[in-house]
């Protein structure tokens, strides 16, 4: 009879705790959920798990936990195209009830989603590097604390131009969007500075043999190239083998020499300049302890593709400080995540400019081999550096794009 009595005592009171105000309250205890768009088949599948493995660095080391609720990631690999893209972006968004969304890797897989994103007001943390999604077509529930496929490039046209003293350039990148918008950034600055970009070859995504477009370069002071995922490593490779490495120096893009392709390089990388916006060899707080984290889970030296995850975590846990950890008001979520300002992170103290793209720093380094390792040293930081470098933004916003054909070789 005691049981029954206090059986029903229970019931009523948790019938009454039913209708009280103060049970959403208690719904928002509910995980954050954190949906993960990354690639982990094809020649970009390399970047994409280490993308995975910096935002699951993050989340351990806050022992899964944001703003005192539980934080639970969703990864859905997109194959890296933008039909995947698109059909992941909706399960996460409408199937899996995200509050953020960190990702895509590539630049024409978050051109295939920026729409729909917008339409579904989810704050997405990308990767991909696409130059008009915080310039000509806005998305305002988009940041991005990595940066523009461009803005790695103007600083190091501007080092090429300046402190190496070179004048003629051949480029090479793969023939798509990213490939594109690096080269633009470039060849501008570089020859707004009395340089000439006198070649621009473009292989396809998927090249396994770069004789080709090797043979056809001559007369020129040095080469960039701006591949990604694992394409850099076959391309040195063949580069070495063709006798090119001694007789033009090499430049490269941030995906083109990044720290966690490095344990794959060997002696034919030496020497590659190459200009990003982090570095695992930077000396603060929280890049150390990254640094660390992921040597110790995942046994590499973490890069971009990791470092940019993981800072979208912590521009994730910083929005849900603001907010007191509330997500169901989406407004202010994406005020808060817009205004994010962070002095000790991976890649440094930096801010988001009023349309979501980060302002902050872009290291020079040379690769090198110390102690028996290969390891890219800063020779060279350009602080506080904008999407727009120094260029005024209206005039910047005038002109397209860059294309594949930006601008016209000169004669």
């Amino acid at each position: 009879m005691r049981r029954l009595v206090a059986r029903r005592k229970f019931l009523s009171a948790a019938a009454v705790a039913s209708a009280l105000p103060w049970v959403p309250a208690l719904a928002q205890a509910a995980p954050v959920r954190i949906g993960l768009l990354t690639v982990k088949t094809g020649p970009l599948a390399q970047g994409g798990i280490q993308m995975e493995q910096g935002i699951s660095a993050f989340l351990k080391a806050q022992n899964y936990r944001l703003a005192d609720r539980k934080a639970e990631l969703i990864s859905a690999d997109t194959g890296g195209n933008p039909a995947g893209a698109k059909t992941k972006a909706q399960e996460l968004v409408e199937r899996d009830q995200v509050d953020f969304v960190v990702g895509p890797l590539a630049a024409f897989e978050l051109l295939a989603i920026t729409d729909y994103m917008q339409q579904a007001r989810v704050p997405m943390l990308s990767l991909a590097a696409a130059d008009d999604m915080t310039q000509r077509r806005p998305n305002p529930w988009f940041v991005r604390a990595s940066a523009t496929s461009s803005q790695c490039g103007h600083p190091l046209g501007d080092y090429a131009a300046k402190e190496m003293k070179l004048k003629r350039l051949a480029t090479v990148t793969e023939d798509f969007a990213f490939g594109y918008e690096q080269t633009g950034g470039l060849q501008r600055v570089f020859e707004d500075e009395g340089g000439r970009v006198v070649k621009k070859l473009w292989p396809p995504l998927a090249t396994t043999d770069y004789t080709p477009y090797l043979a056809q370069i001559s007369e020129v002071d040095a080469i960039w190239n701006g591949f990604a995922g694992s394409n850099p490593v076959k391309f040195n490779r063949q580069y070495a083998d063709f006798g090119l490495k001694e007789k033009y120096p090499r430049l490269g893009g941030w995906t083109a020499y990044d720290d966690a392709l490095l344990h794959s390089f060997g002696d034919e990388a030496i020497g590659a300049i190459s200009a990003a916006w982090y570095s695992s060899a930077l000396e603060t707080p929280s890049n150390r302890r990254f640094v660390a984290d992921v040597v110790r889970d995942y046994g590499n030296i973490p890069g971009g593709y990791a470092a940019g995850c993981y800072i979208n975590g912590m521009c994730i846990a910083a929005a849900l400080e603001k907010t007191g950890g509330k997500t169901e008001d989406k407004d202010a979520l994406i005020a808060a995540l817009r205004g994010v300002s962070l002095s000790d992170t991976p890649r440094g103290a930096f801010h988001f400019d009023s349309l979501g793209n980060v302002v902050g720093n872009v290291f020079i380094r040379r690769l090198e081999r110390k102690d028996g390792k290969l390891v890219n040293t800063i020779v060279k930081t350009y602080a506080n550096v904008s999407q727009f470098w120094t260029y005024d933004r209206k005039q910047y916003l005038a002109q397209p794009v860059y294309s594949r054909d930006y601008p016209a070789l000169k004669s």
